[in-house]
């Protein structure tokens, strides 16, 4: 950290005296500039070639749109959106001549032609100290710009793909700034600084915390682990984080898990490491994919520390199933159930059925073929499983283990999954060739016990398109 902290201390040298180069009236205008006001002074920024005044120019530019009310803030990005695109002209003079020379050296002015303006922006006001945590926070914005203008009936179509374009400059750079190469995972246990403790509280986005207290019983007893990925340029802000427990097999409920009294386990009698949170902190950073390398690095800490962890398993939410169960319940073709089936799903509509023995035999005999259809038959229009937790896993080698009736009956649990949770279980020996072939060819790796679940003579799958698909 102290090498981080020399560096930051560097940019705001550079930074105070760039504020002198700049003082003939620049840091008035901007600390009263509007919107259209800022977006001019964001044209000064990218035509400088002064490296101190314009690092001292971005945390200026950064400094006012910290300041501007959510609204100011929107119409400064709808600017920066429309804007700073490329410039049409230089693309097509760049293709010409690349077609009538096409040399490497062409088609190297023609990539830099044809990248929008909104990328070099991107960069130089990353120069300012903590620019980058800026950076995150106003895409954060703009993904709330996006969602805006999708709602808004008769919204311009090109400003809506201006803004794509613009998130599409963020995620671009981010994915490259925040490269697994740069990124340091860290233990998170008691002895971890309290301001850090107080956003994995905050953070933590599966089972919430319920303060102190049990964050204590998450991470300090010896068969429980917490882990975090940390980035340099964002030295207090965990990127993604994972809550395991230690267990001598592979657990079937979170209850258990989260449980206020209960004996610690003995880490000699431990077999099993569950994944049962996963956290990602950052909103702004939505697509870029390091939650795959936390996991994996995670298994592979665990067994140097652990030898005798053999089983490396998660506890997952089912996000989507109740929503699409539902709607399969009232569908002409159900897919993954008879009529039977929904006759006993419709014990569902009633409240605490989930407390009456009867009721949830009824239930589970009709939910399990149900969700084994919902994992290996229902497929969103991109021809990949619908639900987002079931993709990450699958995509990162996992294999589809268990389904867990009544996993979750927490009130969260049972409204988003009707209590059902599910366990994938990472093979080292099996990741590479699970990964390969779900990339290649959206194959579901799944377990003989849910493959079995799944009814015989089931309509043709049907692609659906989700929100959250």
């Amino acid at each position: 950290m102290a090498a981080t902290s020399f560096f930051g201390d560097l940019l705001q040298t550079i930074s105070d005296r760039g504020r002198d180069l700049i003082s003939f009236g620049r840091g008035d205008i901007a600390a009263k500039a509007t919107a259209p006001e800022l977006a001019k002074l964001c044209e000064d920024l990218i035509s400088r070639r002064g490296e101190a005044s314009g690092v001292a120019l971005a945390r200026l530019i950064l400094d006012r749109y910290a300041s501007f009310p959510t609204p100011e803030r929107l119409t400064f990005l709808r600017l920066i959106a429309q804007e700073f695109g490329a410039d049409p002209a230089a693309v097509e003079a760049a293709i010409g001549a690349y077609r009538a020379d096409p040399t490497r050296a062409r088609l190297g002015r023609l990539h830099e032609a044809a990248e929008p303006r909104s990328q070099e922006l991107i960069r130089r006001l990353n120069l300012a100290r903590d620019g980058t945590l800026a950076l995150v926070r106003m895409r954060e914005d703009l993904m709330d710009l996006r969602a805006a203008l999708r709602a808004e009936e008769g919204a311009d179509a090109d400003l809506i793909d201006a803004a794509d374009s613009l998130d599409c400059d963020f995620e671009h750079l981010f994915a490259s700034w925040f490269n697994r190469g740069f990124l340091v995972l860290r233990h998170i246990d008691w002895t971890t600084p309290a301001h850090i403790l107080e956003k994995i509280i905050r953070y933590e986005a599966v089972h919430e915390i319920q303060g102190w207290d049990d964050l204590r019983r998450r991470i300090e007893p010896s068969d429980r682990r917490c882990f975090a990925f940390f980035h340099p340029a964002l030295v207090d802000e965990p990127l993604i984080f994972v809550e395991v427990a230690l267990t001598g097999g592979i657990a079937s409920a979170i209850a258990p898990i989260l449980a206020n009294e209960r004996e610690p386990l003995p880490i000699r009698a431990a077999t099993t490491a569950v994944f049962y949170s996963i956290s990602n902190c950052q909103r702004g950073l939505a697509g870029v994919t390091f939650g795959n390398f936390l996991i994996k690095q995670v298994v592979e800490d665990l067994a140097r520390e652990i030898p005798s962890l053999k089983t490396f398993v998660t506890l997952s939410p089912v996000p989507g199933f109740a929503r699409w169960l539902d709607r399969e319940r009232r569908a002409d073709a159900p897919q993954g159930l008879t009529k039977e089936d929904i006759e006993g799903l419709r014990l569902l509509e009633q409240p605490g059925w989930q407390g009456d023995k009867t009721s949830c035999e009824a239930v589970r005999k009709a939910m399990l073929p149900a969700a084994a259809a919902y994992f290996l038959r229902a497929k969103n229009d991109r021809g990949r499983p619908l639900d987002p937790v079931a993709r990450f896993h699958l995509g990162n080698g996992a294999r589809l283990e268990r389904l867990n009736f009544l996993g979750d009956t927490s009130p969260k649990g049972i409204k988003q999954s009707h209590g059902l949770m599910v366990n994938y279980l990472y093979d080292l020996s099996a990741i590479e060739k699970n990964h390969e072939t779900y990339a290649n060819l959206g194959t579901v790796a799944a377990s003989g016990t849910v493959s079995r679940e799944l009814r015989a003579n089931l309509p043709p799958p049907r692609a659906v398109a989700l929100a959250d698909a």
